[in-house]
């Protein structure tokens, strides 16, 4: 029993075992089968897809090639118009260099036959110029047997005609010119002076050597001279002066030909007399005082004279100069006034030709500070003006103003000039100065000696005080342009061996009679 049970359990296990098999075979057909049918309808579809697109690619390609087509015959079409286009410009040029051709090529035939034109009449001027050169050779030998000269002779000779007429020429139109300038100038220059002088009148003329100081009274002389002249003694000895003590009432006088030292003087004479104690020394004593106080008042004198001439800027040591020449003379003007009229003549006609009159007035100040250092000092002004000028650097300019018209040293401005000629104005108008008689006739015999040295002078005078040489001369010896030369040789000559203040003028008269007699 138990075997079939086993038997049957087997036989049971194995027929669930078939049909587990069977009913898992069905189960895989079917889901092959419906793999497969999936299967094929994904071909499908897929397949249908794929016609889709390739149809619509298709399509797209065709339009794109039709698109391209169309824009390649566009493009064609343009070309050929440019062709077309640059075709016809081609031509128009071709034309165009077909008629410059022509016409060059007429051009080079007129040319050709001008050129044989030329060269038959070069050779024809050719045969002209043989027989002409024979002709002037024949013509100068013929000339030269006449005239008995060479060619060469003979132009030396017109040559010399020539120039020599040339240079009489040049010196009369020379002469015309310089006299048209000078009477200009001079037309011009008396304005200019004229305006200046008349804004400029000063009361100033010749600085005297004698000093007054006046008395209380005459009884003061008694006490002035001192027991036995015991106090003038003194003062003269500490002043340097000579005092007058003379009839002249409630005065005494004071001499020296040092201005410095006769202000000293009466300014300690006014002290003594005022304090009332005189004797010799309270006299010493008083001196010294005023010579220490002198410094100042010099400092103050150059400052007052600088702020009325209008000059500012000075070194102190100029400044103090400048009043130094208040005791300084020259021909017997005072120095200082004498620049101060300098600087303001020169100031004015810079004004009127507008020139710097800043400048100008600054030269005229200084263009004489060398004679505040001519007492102490060797040298003369001009030298010491160059070494205080240059020591208290002063522009060139100013110094080349104080040096212009004594050194020979020419004027390098128009300042410089309007300074010098200020100088003359003030150093000459009637008063300013005196002179030495002595001096003065030994000047005047000096300028007639140098005038009459030279050919063809007959005789000459010197007039207005010397300012003035006229000179006679030989009318068939001097000609008119020697003339001219004549008054520049002795002009020249006056300025390099002479000495004198302002200017000279120089007047060479040549005059021709003619003299006949009616019987």
């Amino acid at each position: 029993m138990d075997l079939t049970f086993l038997l049957v359990l087997a036989a049971g296990v194995a027929g669930a075992f078939v049909v587990g098999l069977l009913i898992q075979k069905w189960l895989t057909d079917k889901r092959i089968g419906g793999a497969t049918v999936a299967a094929e309808r994904i071909v499908a579809d897929a397949t249908r897809d794929a016609e889709t697109r390739i149809r619509a690619a298709n399509l797209e390609a065709k339009e794109s090639t039709l698109k391209a087509r169309g824009d390649f015959e566009t493009e064609v079409r343009r070309r050929e118009r440019d062709i077309e286009q640059i075709e016809q410009r081609i031509l128009t040029k071709e034309e165009q260099l077909a008629r410059k051709l022509e016409e060059i090529e007429r051009r080079i035939n007129e040319q050709a036959h001008r050129d044989r034109d030329l060269i038959s009449r070069e050779r024809r001027l050719g045969e002209k110029e043989a027989r002409l050169s024979q002709a002037v050779d024949e013509q100068r030998r013929k000339l030269e047997t006449i005239a008995g000269l060479t060619a060469e002779e003979a132009k030396r000779q017109l040559v010399s005609q020539m120039e020599a007429e040339a240079r009489r020429e040049a010196a009369l139109i020379g002469m015309r010119l310089e006299e048209e300038a000078r009477e200009t100038a001079q037309v011009k220059a008396r304005e200019v002076l004229a305006t200046t002088i008349q804004r400029l009148a000063p009361d100033y003329t010749v600085e005297t050597a004698v000093s007054v100081v006046d008395l209380p009274s005459d009884d003061m002389k008694g006490r002035i001279i001192g027991r036995e002249g015991r106090n003038i003694r003194a003062l003269e000895l500490h002043t340097g002066v000579d005092l007058i003590v003379d009839d002249t009432p409630e005065a005494v006088l004071i001499s020296a030909y040092d201005p410095y030292r006769r202000e000293i003087a009466r300014r300690a004479l006014q002290i003594l007399i005022a304090d009332g104690r005189i004797h010799p020394a309270r006299i010493e004593e008083v001196v010294e005082k005023v010579k220490k106080e002198m410094e100042q008042h010099l400092k103050d004198e150059g400052e007052k004279a600088c702020f009325e001439v209008g000059v500012h800027g000075l070194h102190p040591e100029l400044v103090k100069l400048v009043g130094r020449m208040k005791f300084r003379t020259s021909y017997g003007q005072n120095c200082l006034q004498h620049s101060k009229e300098v600087a303001w003549l020169a100031g004015m006609m810079a004004a009127e030709i507008k020139a710097d009159v800043k400048l100008a007035k600054r030269m005229g100040l200084l263009h004489d500070i060398g004679k505040a250092l001519t007492h102490e000092q060797e040298g003369s002004h001009p030298e010491l003006s160059l070494q205080v000028l240059t020591k208290y650097n002063e522009s060139p300019k100013v110094i080349n103003a104080a040096l212009c018209g004594h050194e020979n040293v020419a004027a390098e401005t128009v300042e410089a000039v309007l300074v010098e000629a200020a100088d003359g104005i003030s150093a000459a108008r009637p008063g300013a100065r005196r002179d030495v008689l002595e001096s003065y006739i030994k000047r005047l015999a000096k300028l007639e000696e140098i005038a009459l040295s030279y050919k063809g002078v007959e005789m000459c005078y010197a007039i207005q005080a010397g300012r003035e040489l006229r000179v006679m001369t030989k009318a068939d010896v001097v000609s008119d342009f020697d003339a001219h030369q004549l008054a520049k040789d002795i002009s020249k000559r006056i300025e390099n061996e002479m000495q004198y203040p302002g200017h000279i003028k120089v007047v060479v008269i040549r005059e021709t009679r003619a003299v006949e007699v009616a019987k």
